[in-house]
Order: C-alpha cells, then sequence, then structure tokens
C-alpha cells in the first residue's frame, strides 16, 4: 500500500473508531387516530412530523438514529387498528410502537371489555413481533358523565397494568383547559398552534425509552 493511501486508511479508521459503533436505523410506528394522524392541520405540522423532525435535530445518537411511520387514521376504533397491526407490522418491522387508540371507542359508546381486550391484543402483537409498545392513555370529555369518563380513562390504567407497558399520561392535559384556544371548532381535535405542545408532553416519556439498548427494551417485556 502506497504511504497516502495507508495514511488515508489509518485517518479513516480513526474517524470510526471516534464516531463510535455505527447503529442501524429504527423505526418508530405511531399507532392512532385523528389526533396523531393530524386531522384539520397541515401535514408538516401534525406532533407526529413534528416528533420526526425533533429526532433528526438531536445531538445525542440514541435519539437521532430513528424513522418515523406514521400509521394514524383518522376515525380509527381499537377495532380497527387490530384489524390493520400485523399487515404494518410485518411491513415497517418497527422498533417501538406508540398505541395511541380508544377515544373513539368512547365516543362512541362502545364496549370497554372490548377495548381493553383489543388493546391487550395489539400490545401482545407488538411483543411478537420483537417491538416495544407504549400504550397512550385516552380520555372523553366530561359531558359523557363522571362514572363514564373515570371508567374509560381507568381502564387505560388496567391495560398498562395488566400487560407491563409504560403508559404515556393523556397527551392533550396541557391544551385540554382551554379549548377556544388550542382547539379547532369542533372542540375535539388540537389546532396547529397546539401540536408542539402535544409533543411536549409526549417526548419525556419518549426519551428514555429511545436511549434504552434494543436488548433492554425487549428484556423488559414480561
Amino acid at each position: 500500500m502506497r504511504p497516502t493511501l495507508l495514511i488515508r486508511w489509518l485517518l479513516l479508521t480513526v474517524a470510526l473508531i471516534a464516531a463510535g459503533p455505527l447503529r442501524a436505523a429504527q423505526t418508530i410506528l405511531v399507532w392512532g387516530d385523528s389526533l396523531s394522524a393530524g386531522y384539520g392541520v397541515d401535514s408538516q405540522r401534525g406532533w407526529v412530523r413534528l416528533l420526526e423532525q425533533k429526532l433528526g435535530t438531536q445531538a445525542d445518537a440514541a435519539l437521532r438514529g430513528w424513522t418515523v411511520v406514521n400509521g394514524s387514521v383518522s376515525g380509527e376504533t381499537t377495532a380497527g387498528g387490530l384489524s390493520r397491526l400485523p399487515a404494518a407490522l410485518a411491513r415497517h418491522r418497527p422498533a417501538l410502537v406508540l398505541i395511541e387508540l380508544g377515544g373513539n371507542d368512547g365516543l362512541r359508546g362502545l364496549s370497554l371489555k372490548a377495548m381493553r381486550a383489543n388493546l391487550e391484543t395489539m400490545i401482545a402483537l407488538v411483543r411478537k413481533a420483537g417491538a416495544t409498545p407504549l400504550l397512550f392513555e385516552m380520555r372523553i370529555p366530561s359531558n359523557y358523565g363522571q362514572r363514564v369518563t373515570e371508567r374509560f380513562q381507568k381502564a387505560f390504567a388496567e391495560v398498562a397494568e395488566a400487560t407491563g407497558t409504560k403508559l404515556v399520561p393523556f397527551f392533550l392535559a396541557p391544551v385540554a383547559d382551554d379549548r377556544p384556544k388550542w382547539f379547532q371548532d369542533d372542540g375535539i381535535h388540537p389546532n396547529t398552534a397546539a401540536q408542539p405542545l402535544l409533543l411536549d408532553a409526549v417526548w419525556p416519556q419518549l426519551v428514555p425509552v429511545l436511549r434504552a439498548p434494543a436488548a433492554s427494551r425487549a428484556a423488559a417485556a414480561p
């Protein structure tokens, strides 16, 4: 090997060692309803798109090496999400799946028992595919009555406990108390200005999971 080529090879080797081991890109699959699909919001300004952008600017390599796939569908129920999930897992092979479903079940007065069963089955499918699930707590408006709203909210904690799944607290909480400011005219869907606040509510729950080695995430599953 000529001296010049040898020097270049040595410099490249040193640079690679200093940079640390290369990390293959991994996928986050967001599996939600209109709140994550960005109903009524510019496609580039929904909280899921903002998450993808934020991950791309992180100095921490453990946070930067992620791809975000948004599989959310407006109007989706847990039954619909369950029916679509196997194909999405096979196609995208995610490392993490954020399950943000159940709101439409509550708004339509569907069975809580069926909703819990659907969520638990989705969590089981995610783990069977070698991915880590994160379950989002959902709520319904107070006009459904205190007993109904409390039972609905409690169902997510019950699923999380039964399956050993990390529960992300209700991510609309930062904006829920000022609907004229943060919501669209329907009073249900957050507006564009609210989207960064939704991401801010999810981010602290997500970062520790993203930073955890893949083996640790897999070991956390019961």
